[in-house]
């Protein structure tokens, strides 16, 4: 993720102006300037957040997006953690059975590439598991410790 500044694009006459929409991803020429990022050119791919079906999906989408923009800094880019939030935005835009669960382990998996979260201590049922069959494994204790691990990253973070 990267934040970039760009002039008069909520004008009618702009035509940025629908693909610079937050909970947007785009494919974006950027120019690097004196004081940072600069937009170029727009192209559009998908805004998870019109695209959602219901309100518990637009719910998870904007917890991915928010925790996104809270955790991560700099400009280092991360092939990794890109596949795997395209991935979980594409999971979370469908109907799921227990949607609380899918996103805590989410913000795990997330917090873990980020390096907020240490590996090891992903409750072991959920270390080699994918987003779909996350779901039917985890357990109320299970689901204790993830949330243990969400509220110690988030404090010894200071973000």
């Amino acid at each position: 993720m990267l934040f970039a500044t760009a002039k008069s694009v909520r004008e009618e006459v702009s035509k940025q102006r629908q693909a610079l929409q937050d909970f947007s991803r785009i494919r974006v020429s950027l120019v690097k300037g004196k004081t940072g990022w600069r937009i170029g050119s727009v192209e559009s791919l998908k805004n998870d957040f019109s695209g959602a079906p219901d309100r518990e999906t637009r719910g998870s989408v904007v917890l991915l997006y928010r925790l996104l923009r809270r955790f991560i800094r700099g400009e280092e880019a991360s092939s990794e953690l890109y596949d795997f939030v395209v991935e979980a935005l594409e999971v979370v835009s469908q109907p799921q059975p227990n949607r609380a669960v899918l996103d805590l382990f989410i913000q795990i998996r997330i917090l873990s590439m980020l390096g907020y979260v240490d590996e090891a201590s992903i409750p072991i049922s959920l270390q080699n598991r994918t987003l779909k069959d996350v779901v039917m494994t985890a357990s109320p204790t299970t689901i204790a410790q993830l949330e243990v691990l969400i509220a110690k990253a988030t404090d010894s973070s200071h973000l």
